[in-house]
């Protein structure tokens, strides 16, 4: 039984769960179609029995119009048989696609500043007054030196923001031959990490058409120059550079000639290298005072800064606020009640919604999800974009990235920056003073749910959803944002699959570790949409330990029935082929919890949930499915004969799943009983013949039931049977192809006396289990009609 064909045709199809019911969106459904479906249905009847009683005359067809009508075949499950072909999670092509390929980490950066503080370069012609600040930092205000080392450790603070764990490389004016030592350094010990490449040239003269860039010599006369192709040998790949100088884009181009031309050598290979270049190769860097000497650097490094500080001019708050208050800012950046952390929350928000929208998934996965300092850089270029082309300076990148600096969420970045900064100077001169936070992510969640109100598969997606990501990260919006978010995946695998690109997954992963009661039923329901999705995720589940939140949860009396049935799909898909999931679900009691529960559930009780009943019995089945550590627990704690009642209840899919649980607690790996050895100490035959012969005379007592779907999991159980009693079955199969069929052929209709006939492996009576071998072979050759000959072919072929 497969879960995913489940989950699509008969839980997500589910009336009394509704808000599961478009797992699949042409299977969706609403309690306004029910009528529809029952007139339909009801017309369907009233023709096909005027048709079948129409040679009898007109008289007989008025009556039945009379006669009391009897609705069938009209139940969602039908309905979901009829308009659908599930698939289970495995089988979708667009499963886990939307997890990195390869995550990766920049361990080593080198921050190579050539300066050359005092000395201008000769082919810059500056202006007076000119930009001048480095790492805001004036260069000019101290001894040349000494400034040069400041700015050096400035930088490297800066970038330590970003990423604390990676180790430091700076040379400062440095030689050729000093450059070469510090990239080799960093590419010895970084092995297959990201190595970072930070150059700043705005003491040398511009890169050479041909991409080289300026370096000096030990005595400091002369410039001398570094090929890219030097420079791209020393630190290999994976590799990101960063280049603060003017003329920047011919160091990229040189890049991508090289890399092409290699790629054509190396029959295609590809190198991941990623650039980040000042300017165009044209274009000379801004000197406009308004900006400092290395305004792409201070844009990738300190965004927010630099953002305010440009915004700053444009803003009708301009006359009441100076630089001088944008450097007092109070709070830290990852204090998000602090103006400073708030600040940092909105524009993190706003360029991670920008690029989603902007850029294709996959670029989008590469640059912003797949590395924390890449995607840091490449959240800040889009500011560097912004604020640079204002000065007719255009930043490139490789991969190139599509214009952003216009984009219209920087409208609501400045609307957001404005309301944090009207309230700074109070902040200031009154430390005491409360801060009031934007009403930003308010109301994106507002326009996030007015999308959900109006948008549909067919529509351009939300552009609020990384947004959404954020705001989980808050305790004061987290509710909403979680029932906005469930709504969202609830319109079908597209939407789940698309929170899941944006990077929803490792959050709502971190959340089953909080207590709070509120949110414990919108997060199985999340869960549930993402495991019935994506099975692979079951891995994480069970590393992060989160198996027992869902525990827990299908133990608690408190949530209702199906919010409890949506716990056991989540507990069933976890423990699905996989071993390690089994394991950990058993050492937290997931058995006793799931027998408590249906050992609780009286038969043909109106009470019952048929939805929690039936997942609560797959995850059991699940759960010792081909592990028999588990089978044997079960047998303990009675397994079989709580599952007796179930297989009466008025339900088809309450009774097959209870013959699927019954079936898989039957154990093929144990060699002891089925080949009739004795004195195993780890298989107790008595007790295992036993508990068999009751499990197979309740699932033989529901072969001749009326549902297909329990017939075909009766034949299953019985073929799981016969696969690990497969020596008697030879036995069986033996005598049936002998030419005086008058043994075991003669007494499959009456299953009496079967003794003789065939080599019972030198017993002289025959074993107990052949008479159910026997009885099943006949009950499924009887039932659906599958000839004797087929059924013991697909048997001995199983082993």
């Amino acid at each position: 039984m497969a879960l995913g064909d489940l989950m699509a045709s008969r839980f997500s199809q589910s009336s009394s769960l509704a808000v599961v019911s478009n797992h699949y969106d042409e299977c969706a459904s609403t309690h306004a179609d029910d009528d529809a479906v029952d007139l339909a249905s009801q017309q369907r009847d009233s023709e096909a029995a005027s048709s079948s009683y129409g040679n009898a005359g007109a008289g007989i067809t008025t009556s039945m119009a009379y006669l009391p009508q009897t609705i069938v075949l009209c139940e969602l499950r039908h309905e979901a048989f009829e308009v659908s072909v599930p698939t289970g999670p495995s089988d979708s092509g667009i499963v886990s696609k939307w997890r990195p390929k390869d995550r990766m980490k920049t361990g080593y950066v080198a921050l190579v500043l050539c300066l050359n503080i005092s000395v201008d370069p000769p082919d810059v012609i500056k202006i007076s007054p000119c930009a001048r600040m480095e790492c805001w930092i004036d260069p000019f205000s101290m001894v040349p030196s000494k400034a040069l080392d400041t700015i050096g450790k400035t930088l490297n603070l800066q970038y330590e923001r970003w990423q604390p764990r990676a180790r430091y490389k700076v040379q400062l004016d440095p030689t050729v031959e000093e450059v070469k030592k510090v990239c080799n350094t960093c590419r010895k010990y970084a092995k297959s990490e990201r190595v970072l490449f930070h150059y700043n040239g705005h003491g040398v003269p511009k890169p050479t058409p041909n991409g080289e860039i300026w370096l000096f010599n030990k005595s400091y006369t002369q410039y001398i120059p570094l090929p890219v192709s030097d420079l791209d040998s020393w630190l290999k790949t994976p590799s990101i550079y960063v280049f603060d100088c003017s003329a920047a884009g011919m160091i990229v181009n040189a890049f991508i000639e090289l890399h092409d031309l290699n790629a054509s050598a190396s029959s295609g290979a590809t190198r991941d290298c990623i650039l980040l270049a000042a300017c165009e190769a044209h274009e000379t860097l801004p000197q406009s005072p308004e900006f400092p000497a290395d305004v792409f650097t201070s844009c990738l490094t300190t965004p927010i800064k630099m953002a305010l500080r440009w915004f700053c001019t444009r803003s009708l708050l301009h006359d009441s606020l100076a630089y001088s208050l944008i450097d007092k800012i109070p709070g830290r950046q990852n204090d998000r009640k602090t103006l400073l952390g708030e600040l940092n929350w909105i524009f993190t928000a706003v360029t991670d919604t920008i690029a989603w929208n902007v850029l294709p998934h996959d670029l989008f996965q590469r640059l912003f999800r797949q590395d924390l300092l890449v995607a840091s850089l490449f959240r800040n270029f889009l500011l560097a974009e912004r604020i640079m082309r204002s000065a007719n300076c255009s930043p490139v990148s490789h991969p190139m990235l599509p214009p952003t600096h216009q984009h219209h969420m920087w409208d609501a970045w400045d609307m957001a920056a404005e309301i944090c900064l009207s309230q700074l100077p109070t902040l200031v001169e009154d430390p005491n003073a409360e801060f009031q936070p934007s009403p930003f992510f308010t109301e994106q969640l507002m326009a996030f749910e007015v999308w959900l109100d109006h948008g549909s598969k067919e529509k351009k997606p939300p552009e609020q959803l990384p947004i959404v990501l954020q705001v989980l990260l808050s305790q004061c919006h987290r509710f909403k944002a979680l029932v906005l978010l469930g709504r969202f995946l609830d319109m079908g695998p597209w939407a789940v699959d698309l929170a899941l690109s944006v990077g929803i997954f490792p959050y709502v992963l971190k959340l089953l570790q909080t207590t709070t009661p509120e949110l414990r039923h919108i997060l199985v329901f999340i869960w549930t949409k993402i495991l019935a999705l994506d099975k692979s995720c079951q891995v994480d589940l069970v590393k992060d330990g989160g198996h027992t939140y869902f525990i827990r949860f299908l133990d608690s009396l408190e949530a209702y029935p199906e919010q409890r049935a949506m716990a056991a799909f989540v507990l069933a898909v976890i423990v699905d082929g996989h071993r390690r999931g089994q394991e950990a679900c058993i050492e937290a009691g997931l058995i006793h919890v799931c027998l408590k529960h249906l050992q609780g559930s009286p038969p043909n009780d109106g009470q019952s949930e048929p939805l929690f009943l039936q997942w609560v019995s797959l995850c059991l089945g699940k759960l010792w499915e081909d592990f028999t550590e588990a089978q044997i627990m079960g047998l303990q704690a009675d397994a079989p004969g709580i599952y007796v009642p179930l297989l009466s209840e008025p339900q088809p899919e309450v009774r097959a799943s209870a013959v699927f649980a019954l079936g898989t607690l039957l154990d093929v790996g144990c060699d002891a009983f089925r080949d009739g050895a004795r004195g195993d100490d780890d298989c107790d035959d008595d007790e295992k013949a036993k508990a068999e012969n009751s499990i197979i005379k309740s699932i033989l007592s529901v072969a001749s039931d009326g549902s297909p779907l329990v017939r075909a999991e009766v034949a299953v159980a019985l073929g799981r049977f016969a696969f690990g009693h497969r020596q008697h079955l030879k036995s069986i199969a033996a005598s049936y192809w002998k030419p005086q069929t008058s043994l075991v052929l003669n007494s499959l209709p009456s299953l009496a006396h079967i003794k003789g006939g065939a080599h019972w492996y030198g017993r002289d009576e025959c074993p107990p289990v052949v008479p159910l071998l026997v009885q099943g072979l006949c009950m499924v050759h009887h039932y659906l009609m599958i000839p004797l000959n087929i059924l013991i072919l697909a048997s001995l072929t199983m082993s």
